[in-house]
């Protein structure tokens, strides 16, 4: 019967279960005008919609269910709406040019982090005048706490959109920057981490090496050169950061040992850097040593929630897309699920009351699954029939582009499933490329009705500091009761005439 359970021959469950809905639903019209305390973002890198799909079969399969009706922690909000994910420059985008839209309130170039569209990539004289503010700086700006955790480098694109300006997301220390930058002025985006936002109560990721002077060995992995500090400039930047937090309730910690077994009442500022690189796949993880998203995400929601004036988290699933440039949508997916579970831990520790949450992806990836395959089938699966053209199977996943591409004497392979099976794909490309239809943007807590429709994805910080009262939209803040009262932001009929000069 493909995996139909008893209960769903019977239509009265689906009526039942289509009126619970509906009862809920209706519950909505009540919105939530109150003023959102703390903002969270959580951000899956590359996680467009058939990754949501894909990734909510798989948290069913590992709890024993066929998959398809489960719920992820995501699906539980109230709220969802479709971004535009193109760069001024690309049809479809990269994670740089797209974090600047969803942190500054700005559309830009791809390859840019932190400027607008003016900024041209890796052309250093180009920044001046041109850097534009995130929804980090507003909300430090405005008295709140503020923190990134992301399973990347801390220096990598999503997360330095938040503190860096700069035209080239590749420029992670000096030592990748091309020697005309340096000279004329242009910072590296690790030396921006600590220098621009100086007291960012929480960062934690990975990216240890571009902190640390060249040919410095790494704490966890002395032997290995390739992970020796990059810094050509002799800086040795955690050492700066931890003596300037010395008195000020600050701790540096490279490992989940050192992590937890910290007090977060006692922690204002939180440097953890728990990889030279990227943090490795959740599927990879040392249990011991490497913490999780999840458990990332606990300690950063302890230290911040203790600001009275609430907090602004930026949270990243940084290797979902990684998994799917490599071709590997079990990595990809499993990624996904952790931040899911990330996300049902954040709801745990927050009030939808005064909580904005937002769960959202910069762009899609050539990542798709098919196949007529019956219900339960396992999301790595195989398609139920022979290709009827080469008679070979086929799995359910499939990509479009990237280095699954494998023809042998002018025949697809046979299938071999592991952790790392690269599914197949049309094109051979050595890295499989992002996507560029919309993404999906979950949204609950105050103003959380503001998402609704499709938006260009810059709109994303706008509603999230207007539902704030930071940034620029505040005159709406009369509060009453602690609700923000939604006096209308365009007062005059001049404001609506901008909309004919958008049209280029």
């Amino acid at each position: 019967n493909g995996g139909l359970c008893e209960q769903e021959k019977d239509p009265k469950f689906w009526t039942a279960w289509a009126q619970r809905t509906l009862k809920n639903a209706l519950t909505l019209q009540t919105l939530n005008t109150n003023i959102a305390k703390n903002l969270i973002l959580f951000l899956g890198d590359g996680m467009g919609v058939p990754t949501v799909t894909a990734a909510r079969i798989l948290k069913g399969q590992l709890s024993g269910q066929s998959g398809e009706e489960t719920l992820l922690e995501m699906d539980k909000f109230p709220f969802v709406s479709l971004a535009k994910t193109y760069n001024t420059n690309a049809q479809v985008p990269d994670s740089a040019g797209t974090a600047t839209a969803y942190l500054c309130g700005v559309k830009a170039n791809e390859g840019t982090v932190g400027v607008n569209a003016a900024a041209v990539r890796s052309q250093c004289n180009t920044t001046k005048g041109n850097e534009v503010t995130s929804i980090l700086r507003w909300a430090k700006d405005a008295g709140k706490s503020v923190g990134i955790v992301t399973t990347t480098r801390v220096n990598h694109a999503t997360p330095s959109a938040a503190y860096a300006h700069c035209v080239d997301r590749d420029w992670y220390s000096d030592n990748e920057m091309p020697a005309d930058a340096l000279e004329t002025g242009c910072k590296d985006i690790a030396r921006q981490l600590f220098e621009n936002i100086p007291d960012i109560n929480v960062i934690m990721g990975g990216g240890r090496r571009y902190m640390f002077p060249r040919n410095t060995p790494d704490a966890e992995y002395p032997d290995m050169a390739k992970h020796n500090g990059t810094r050509k400039d002799g800086r040795n930047l955690v050492k700066e950061w931890t003596d300037r937090m010395s008195n000020k309730k600050g701790h540096y910690v490279w490992n989940k040992q050192q992590l937890l077994s910290l007090n977060p009442s006692n922690v204002d500022y939180l440097l953890g850097l728990f990889e030279p690189m990227d943090l490795t796949y959740d599927l990879e993880r040392n249990d011991e040593t490497d913490p999780s998203l999840t458990e990332m995400v606990d300690v950063a929601i302890k230290i911040l929630r203790k600001n009275p004036n609430g907090f602004y988290l930026l949270v990243e699933g940084g290797r979902i897309d990684h998994g799917h440039h490599e071709g590997k949508a079990k990595q990809a997916l499993y990624e996904a699920v952790e931040m899911d579970r990330a996300i049902g831990r954040a709801d745990l520790m927050t009030s939808i009351h005064d909580t904005l949450t937002i769960v959202t992806a910069d762009h899609s990836h050539m990542f798709n699954f098919g196949g007529y395959t019956a219900r339960g089938n396992t999301i790595f699966g195989l398609a139920p029939m022979l290709s009827d053209v080469d008679q070979k199977p086929y799995t359910s996943i499939i990509y479009g582009n990237g280095p699954g591409y494998k023809i042998v004497n002018g025949v697809r392979q046979n299938i071999t499933v592991d952790n790392n099976y690269q599914a197949q794909a049309a094109v051979p490309l050595v890295s499989e490329t992002h996507g560029g239809e919309d993404v999906a943007v979950f949204a609950k807590g105050p103003l959380a009705h503001l998402l609704h429709g499709v938006h260009e994805q810059n709109y994303i910080p706008h509603v999230m500091a207007y539902a704030a009262c930071i940034g620029q939209n505040r005159e709406h803040c009369t509060t009453n009761g602690g609700a923000a009262g939604l006096r209308p932001i365009v007062s005059s009929i001049a404001a609506l005439l901008t909309v004919s000069r958008l049209l280029c």
